[in-house]
């Protein structure tokens, strides 16, 4: 699970903000941090102002929402009808630094902007250079600073306008939430790489998320999502909407964040994300049957998919592997040797149950395959007679490009290994992977609206 993670499941950043008349905005917005907290436990930040272009308030630090804001009730007491939020998962060639935590808040010649952001600028480098040597300093490794930098260049006091003219140059998989300190607006990469929807607060104002389950968590209530190349604008005299970068040939949603990153009361692309990973299960245990007693998930993402392998197969789901929750997420921790000690003591497996049986492991991924060579230890040692792995998602054999923070190719297992050598490295009987064209059958959408590069090495993007 943790290797899984390494590979691409480093986009792991959330990020919210609304503008609201009459609500404890400030908040709002924390909770809705909580609710997108899986996407990122490295720090967290919030900014709020009354919406007139007054000073903001901003708070940020490292650590997770609790840590961040631990007296989360006093922000009631904050006058706020506009917010930026965000959750960071940092990226192994970033580094976790407490300047790169965001929201970025920013002061250029027309005020302030709060910035915050979810994916990599695949330009950003040379966009950075290129301001470079007209002057510009930078104070951290953040595409949002790169973005306020183009911003301030544009001479323009529209926000909308200014944006409108520098982001078709950014070449990438974002997701902004941003504010003027009048004005907050979202948009999205022109192939919709990043999720990214709009709520409300029935007349009371209007609520952006990476994620839809912020809005059941905050009470707001899904409107739709972004469209790729989007801009939306929440302003005193509600919301406007334009497309901000022309259509381009194919859309390309983060596969990832159905298999693995979203919560599974998420909804993307108008699927549910847990009865997505059901029918992978259910896919899955089609086309890679195995001879065997029971069935068992990994906790937490795999347990969908589990259930739905075990439905289809006929065979009783048990809990054979129970997580510590006091533990985080492993695949979202910096170091490697951090993410190894992470899942000796995050899983335990049940030996009442496992103990002379034929065990269906159901995992989402593998991707250095460390974490699935401790789970098949860890099943031996508790006496499982046998360990069939099934890997509800095709082999990872392709590093991410679009923000997930995955090893390079050469360290992803099934880049050049077999199935049935990988089975034999990590120690299983058995293992077996859902193909490219069940899991696109699985999950429901157009095959090719979806990016599926870390599993067939095709990238939309160069």
């Amino acid at each position: 699970m943790l290797d899984k993670i390494e590979p691409k499941l480093r986009e792991a950043c959330g990020v919210c903000g609304g503008r609201t008349e009459g609500l404890p905005l400030a908040h709002i917005t924390c909770f809705a941090l909580y609710a997108l907290q899986h996407r990122g436990q490295d720090g967290a930040g919030i900014a709020v102002g009354p919406g007139n272009g007054e000073k903001m308030w901003l708070k940020k630090g490292m650590g997770l929402v609790s840590e961040v804001f631990p007296h989360a009730g006093e922000l009631k007491d904050l006058k706020a009808n506009i917010s930026v939020g965000h959750v960071r998962y940092s990226l192994r060639s970033r580094g976790r630094r407490l300047e790169d935590t965001e929201p970025l808040l920013l002061r250029y010649r027309y005020g302030e902007l709060a910035i915050a952001h979810n994916g990599i600028l695949l330009n950003g480098a040379s966009l950075c250079r290129e301001l470079e040597e007209q002057g510009a300093i930078f104070q951290s490794g953040t595409d949002s600073e790169l973005l306020g930098h183009l911003v301030a260049r544009e001479a323009n006091p529209c926000l909308e306008e200014a944006l409108a003219a520098v982001v078709p140059r950014l070449k990438g998989a974002f997701a902004f939430v941003l504010s003027d300190g009048r004005k907050v607006i979202a948009l999205r990469d022109g192939h919709g790489f990043r999720p990214l929807s709009l709520g409300h607060f029935d007349d009371r104002g209007f609520f952006f998320a990476s994620e839809t389950c912020a809005f059941d968590t905050i009470g707001a209530r899904f409107l739709r999502d972004l469209a790729p190349g989007e801009m939306v604008v929440l302003d005193e005299k509600g919301v406007h909407s334009c497309q901000i970068i022309p259509p381009v040939s194919r859309q390309a949603l983060c596969v990832f964040e159905l298999v693995y990153f979203a919560r599974p009361d998420s909804n993307l692309a108008g699927k549910n994300v847990h009865l997505v990973r059901r029918a992978l299960g259910r896919q899955l245990a089609l086309e890679q049957p195995a001879d065997a007693d029971i069935v068992s998930g990994v906790p937490d993402s795999s347990i969908a998919a589990a259930s739905g392998y075990a439905e289809q197969a006929g065979l009783p789901y048990e809990m054979a592997l129970v997580k510590n929750r006091y533990i985080g997420r492993t695949f979202i921790q910096p170091t490697q040797e951090m993410r190894e000690e992470g899942a000796d003591l995050k899983l335990n497996a049940v030996r009442k149950i496992v103990e002379g049986k034929r065990v269906v492991l159901v995992d989402d991924s593998i991707v250095r395959g460390t974490t699935s060579i401790k789970l098949v230890q860890m099943m031996r040692r508790v006496g499982a007679r046998e360990i069939h792995l099934r890997i509800s998602s095709p082999p990872v054999i392709a590093s991410c490009r679009y923000g997930i923070d995955t090893p390079d190719t050469e360290e992803l297992m099934a880049y050049k290994n077999s199935p049935e050598e990988i089975a034999r490295l990590i120690g299983a009987d058995s293992i077996g992977f859902l193909s490219h064209e069940g899991a696109a059958k699985a999950i429901g959408l157009p095959a090719g609206e979806l990016c599926w590069a870390c599993f067939s090495g095709k990238y939309p993007v160069d």
